[in-house]
């Protein structure tokens, strides 16, 4: 049997054995990828991808990892299988254009057996169908036995990373848990007796939109090795879930249960380990900047937080008991192999885990209510039959909208003798995972491939622009796009994209806009020139951006006049006003930053969550769960402002990245660092952080600092919006016009116009009270009469159904209860408001023995409310309802007479 090692010896391991045949032990990626075409970090080599495709530089011929990945297409399966997961770790070695199939075998099959100690005979592997090198390096470099090396198809052994991009033949390895049954008939696919641990992808060529495949300018390995699956093989466990990894999570969240795991049924046990695995998922995602929201990644946390809390209750967890911030303790005391910074987030982890589950008890709640509104209308739809259904549909918006999985609808259904009709449900479900399949299809990983094709042609664009005098720069033509096409010129009027061997202009990154300005060739900046017409052309520059993995700096522009061609000498020159505003709005972001976690740091980690930087304005996002009060937004200012009068010069310099890390610098959300060597700008005393952008010499430069908003713009996320310098005057000019204004119309000083404010308020707000009171009275004195037109049914109750011209919802509601007093039990009656400014209101009342009878005032106003284009609905006894086509009136106080009688 292979000795059983833990998790973290596991990776240590795997990662020494590497170091130790050349391979430069790399950080792994944040779960938000650089890539803008995967949603999250789904594996090891997507930071490498530039690379492999040839649009950026290696800084090391060989690497490997440990790599957090999330993948949630596969979340059905987790916690059934032994295997699937949402999040997991992938050890991974990679070769960029140095080493390729014979040495990765080699080393791969050395790994398992001599340093992890699997037995040779437990160990099956995979080759493509197609790979004849592959499966003879098996036999004649390692002596892998023949019956044991099986052969498959495109499906299972050609791995690429998406519809398009790099792809290749793959060998993979596996575990047999079984192997006394010896080789004939076996298949890899027999999960309770394989496992695959070991992927080894020979990465050699590039899968174009059209399918076609063209090699990549460099062979390259991509391997992967599952942590958890390893680990399930080392230590000798039933499944994943079992291992050290995991384990220790599923416990705790078995003990809130009041559950033990062992003795625990199947489906107890899979609730279990689906809250261990989630929660993994969650604490690193929280960790990596990932906040709660309807969107994008945002979305893929909350739903799993909403899973994990699901689970928790439909296994006993009260509402009282907190699931997430036990579970979250659990995660963050197993992180630090993984990823050590998650142990210093844990504060803000917790905290983030803790408000989104209180925020979904309340959309739970919100549920529940929804539900029961489902419910009654399936009991009014029974007419006297047995039986009763929630159509699929209601159901479906229970699970997507609500977070109510199908089995907790379906037993809260029960209780009241109503079915949930599970064949239409499973149908919208199988729709969404349709919509989001396709979704992926139409993925394109080499989106700017031709620019990341140039990339690896022309090499690395040479920026110029950091020192303030350098904003003009000689420099030649290395390339011209045209439509999408690289062309060798262009003429007047045509929109180019230009590559220079060195440029002046900043690209937009780590916030900050990219820079304009203009190409002069042949002539001089005032445009005045003596060259031919051939051979001059003035260029304006509308954006700069990166392309090529960051490797080249691309210029977007026109031709305004003359021809260019490749090899032509231009000067650049950068449009020194843009730039001027976008550095100091982009030193004034650093101390923004700096005076937040100065102000917050009772609330724990505050870290930035995007920015934006432009010549005119900054905007700056981070993390926290509440609005900012108003002496922290002046405690804010007043630092800022200090540190800008201060007229401190900034230190920018180069380091290593440990090494800066180590000093405290701060990195900018979203951006990738070299291992080798990052730029640190700092103002001593007040800020130092990671950054590529331009900044000012001295803070002075500055000048004022005034923030101009501040708002939520997703769940536990805000944003701050500033203005600084010459855009700072102009706003505070523009503020100042507007109460200069309010005070010559109010005629006060214009100190005076809080307190003239707010006396007109009273004076609003009186009036409306007095109005609202007005109204009460009216519909009162026209109800007074009501009660002698009610109806007496045979059954005994008393119905009214009425129309109060010109009241409102309120005083609709106060007629109501004079009205009910004088009908007393049973009764029921309806009243709609006349329109007002085209809306209509309705109340619909009824007595407790109604209530008894079966009659629910919500479910009334609700179906009225939708003849006259509104909704609404409200508690058994009383409900409001509002609409806005006063035309359905009639219809609705028919329908209303109708509706009473036959429940009543």
């Amino acid at each position: 049997m292979p000795p059983k090692l833990s998790g973290a010896d596991i990776r240590e391991k795997f990662l020494a054995f590497y170091e130790s045949k050349g391979h430069t032990r790399m950080q792994g990626a944040s779960l938000i990828p650089s890539d803008p075409t995967v949603l999250l970090t789904i594996a090891g080599m997507l930071q490498f991808k530039p690379i492999f495709l040839g649009q950026a530089p290696r800084s090391v011929s060989r690497a490997t990892t440990t790599q957090k990945c999330v993948r949630v297409s596969d979340i059905e399966n987790i916690g059934v299988t032994a295997r699937h997961h949402t999040f997991f770790e992938m050890l991974g070695n990679f070769s960029f254009g140095d080493y390729f199939k014979k040495e990765a075998i080699r080393m791969a099959w050395e790994l398992s057996t001599k340093v992890l100690g699997i037995p040779e005979e437990r160990i099956w592997v995979s080759v493509y169908k197609d790979d004849e090198e592959a499966a003879a390096l098996w036999r004649e470099e390692v002596g892998f036995p023949a019956e044991r090396l099986v052969r498959l198809g495109d499906e299972d052994n050609f791995w690429a990373s998406g519809a398009t991009g790099p792809c290749g033949p793959c060998s993979e390895m596996y575990y047999d848990f079984k192997p006394e049954l010896g080789p004939a008939g076996a298949s890899l696919e027999d999960d309770s007796r394989f496992i695959e641990f070991y992927n080894l992808v020979f990465m050699e060529s590039n899968r174009g939109p059209d399918g076609s495949l063209a090699p990549l300018k460099n062979r390259n390995i991509d391997t992967g090795m599952g942590l958890e699956r390893v680990a399930q093989i080392l230590q000798q466990v039933p499944n994943n879930y079992e291992t050290d990894l995991i384990y220790p999570i599923v416990a705790a969240a078995a003990k809130l249960a009041g559950l033990d795991y062992h003795s625990a049924d199947a489906h107890k046990q899979t609730s279990l380990k689906v809250m261990g695995d989630h929660a993994r998922a969650v604490v690193y995602m929280v960790s990596d900047g990932v906040s709660p929201s309807n969107l994008g990644r945002g979305y893929v946390l909350r739903r799993l937080i909403r899973r994990i809390v699901m689970k928790g209750r439909l296994l006993g967890i009260g509402k009282e008991r907190e699931v997430m911030p036990t579970l979250a303790e659990e995660v963050i005391a197993l992180s630090e192999g993984c990823d050590p910074a998650v142990a210093a987030n844990a504060q803000r982890i917790v905290a983030e885990l803790r408000r989104e589950e209180t925020k979904f008890g309340s959309t739970l709640e919100a549920g529940r209510k929804r539900l029961e509104a489902m419910l009654e209308d399936a009991a009014a739809q029974r007419n006297g039959s047995s039986t009763a259904s929630i159509r699929g549909a209601a159901a479906f918006e229970l699970y997507d909208t609500y977070g109510y999985p199908l089995e907790l609808t379906q037993e809260l259904a029960a209780e009241e003798g109503v079915s949930v009709d599970e064949v239409s449900f499973e149908r919208e479900l199988q729709s969404q995972k349709k919509r989001s399949r396709e979704a992926l299809k139409s993925i394109d990983l080499t989106a700017g491939r031709l620019l990341g094709e140039l990339a690896g042609q022309l090499g690395t664009s040479d920026f110029i622009g950091y020192e303030h005098g350098s904003l003009r720069a000689e420099a030649s033509v290395l390339a011209i796009l045209k439509e999408g096409k690289t062309v060798d010129s262009a003429s007047a009027g045509d929109e180019v994209e230009i590559v220079l061997d060195r440029t002046p202009f900043y690209a937009e990154s780590g916030g900050q806009i990219g820079d304009q300005g203009h190409f002069y060739a042949g002539s001089s900046s005032n445009g005045d020139s003596e060259a031919s017409t051939s051979e001059s052309a003035v260029v304006f520059i509308e954006d700069t951006h990166k392309a090529g993995g960051g490797a080249l700096v691309v210029h977007h522009g026109r031709l305004e006049s003359g021809n260019l061609h490749v090899g032509q000498m231009v000067t650049a020159e950068v449009d020194t006003s843009r730039r001027a505003g976008s550095r100091r709005h982009h030193t004034a972001t650093h101390l923004l930053q700096a005076a937040l976690k100065k102000v917050l740091e009772h609330e724990g980690e505050v870290s930035q969550q995007g920015s934006l930087v432009t010549q005119n304005r900054l905007r700056f996002d981070f993390n926290l769960h509440r609005g900012l009060k108003d002496e922290e937004v002046a405690r804010v200012e007043e630092l800022v402002n200090g540190w800008v009068a201060a007229d401190t010069e900034l230190v920018t310099k180069e380091m290593p990245l440990a090494e800066a890390k180590a000093a405290g610098a701060i990195a900018m959300f979203g951006e990738k660092y070299s291992d080798a060597a990052v730029r640190v700008v700092e103002v001593p005393g007040a800020s130092m952080e990671l950054c590529g952008g331009t900044h000012v010499e001295r803070t002075a430069q500055i000048g004022a600092f005034k923030v101009v908003s501040e708002a939520g713009i997703a769940s536990g996320v805000r944003r701050i919006e500033a203005v600084v310098g010459p855009a700072a005057v102009e706003y505070l000019n523009e503020i100042d016009g507007i109460v200069q204004k309010l005070a010559s119309q109010f005629k006060v000083k214009p100190e005076e116009l809080p307190v003239r404010v707010a006396a007109l308020q009273g004076e609003a707000l009186g009036a409306q009270k007095e109005l609202a009171k007005l109204r009460a009275e009216l519909a009162l004195a026209k109800s007074a009469n009501l009660a002698s037109e009610a109806v007496q049914l045979d059954s005994g109750a008393r119905m009214l159904v009425a129309q109060l011209d010109g009241a409102d919802n309120k005083s609709l509601q106060e007629a109501a209860k004079g009205l009910q007093e004088q009908l007393g039990d049973p009764s029921a009656l309806v009243l709609m408001g006349s329109p007002e400014q085209g809306k209509v209101a309705i109340v619909v009342a009824v007595s407790q023995g109604a209530v008894k009878k079966g009659l629910k005032a919500g479910a009334v106003a609700g179906k009225l409310a939708k003849l006259c284009g509104g909704g609404g609905g409200g508690k058994p006894n009383l409900a409001t309802a509002g609409g806005k086509d006063p035309s359905g009136i009639p219809a609705a106080i028919e329908a209303a007479r109708q509706e009473l009688r036959s429940q009543l």
